[in-house]
């Protein structure tokens, strides 16, 4: 088992007309984790995923998979790899099973070890299995489409966008299998999601790429942790005429009739907010705190790398 199951260096790509969708990456995904790749639209996660899929010529740079040289050992480096993509692209006069075994075939999976129908019983589509393609609902055909990355047995798995525009349950059963072939196969995971709660969740490890760069990679806890920024909440006990006003402290009337009270934990203590809060003459009902979330991470990253 390699230490890293991705490692990128110096991504650069072009495309015709100028554009640079990858100004030089430099990217590491640790064996065995769930991680994140987050970035506004544009920011260029579907050109990455691409070229780890062999789909995209990059421009220049090194990419290492399960530590195969992507230009040395291209058959090699694209064993190791299982895509789901975020487009349906299946064709719709094959079955679920047929479509396994054809996908098998592409990858040179012997036939004895083939294992679609054990493939489709993970992914909750048995039932389904000598049905046409075109008769599946959305949600079935994402099932197939992962089931579809699992037939070579890759040891990293990418997702791109997997839950966009499904409803509850198929994203719950998702993410059991995710959870499911990380934990028993020790499948390394690579996630990329518009739901950042989802980010949140499910992933070890995030890397946040804006305009091409990589603008933060860190464990999920470390970059929660990157900022200091809070929130109290308070509940007054009669509505408020008058905000409470404070340096380090900005105050807005929430629709409910409470009062937040943002504030930088190094610069302000919640001594100080609540203080500013008896200036106002304002009786205190309730109080609670709420801390950053990755959203607000995301926010703070992007927002400042904008332009």
């Amino acid at each position: 088992m390699t230490q890293d199951a991705i490692c990128i260096e110096g991504l650069k790509k072009t495309y015709a007309g100028g554009k640079e969708a990858l100004k030089g990456i430099d990217l590491t995904v640790p064996a065995g984790s769930v991680f994140g790749l987050l970035g506004p639209n544009g920011a260029g996660k579907s050109t990455m995923i691409n070229i780890l899929a062999g789909l995209v010529v990059k421009t220049s740079g090194n990419v290492r998979i399960w530590g195969w040289d992507q230009d040395a050992n291209p058959r090699q480096s694209r064993a190791a790899i299982g895509v789901m993509p975020q487009e349906l692209n299946l064709d719709p006069f094959f079955s679920p099973h047929g479509a396994l075994e054809v996908q098998a075939g592409l990858y040179g999976v012997p036939k004895a070890q083939r294992k679609s129908d054990e493939i489709l019983e993970l992914v909750g589509l048995s039932d389904k299995r000598d049905a046409y393609a075109r008769t599946l609902s959305g949600g079935m055909r994402r099932r197939l489409l992962l089931a579809k990355a699992l037939v070579h047995n890759p040891q990293v798995l990418v997702l791109d966008e997997p839950t966009a525009g499904v409803d509850i349950e198929l994203r719950q059963m998702l993410w059991e299998n995710v959870r499911k072939l990380n934990r028993e196969r020790g499948m390394t995971i690579i996630l990329t999601t518009h739901y950042l709660e989802e980010a949140e969740e499910m992933c070890d490890e995030i890397a946040i790429i804006n305009h091409g760069e990589k603008v933060a990679q860190d464990s999920t806890a470390n970059l929660l942790g990157q900022l200091d920024a809070k929130t109290m909440i308070i509940s007054p006990e009669s509505p408020v005429a008058t905000l409470p006003a404070a340096p380090g402290i900005t105050a807005h009337a929430r629709e409910d009739g409470s009062i937040a009270l943002s504030y930088h934990a190094k610069e302000t203590n919640a001594e100080a907010v609540l203080a500013s809060v008896r200036a106002a003459d304002i009786q205190i009902r309730d109080v609670r705190t709420e801390q950053a979330d990755l959203e607000d991470v995301f926010l703070a990253l992007t927002s400042s790398r904008a332009g």
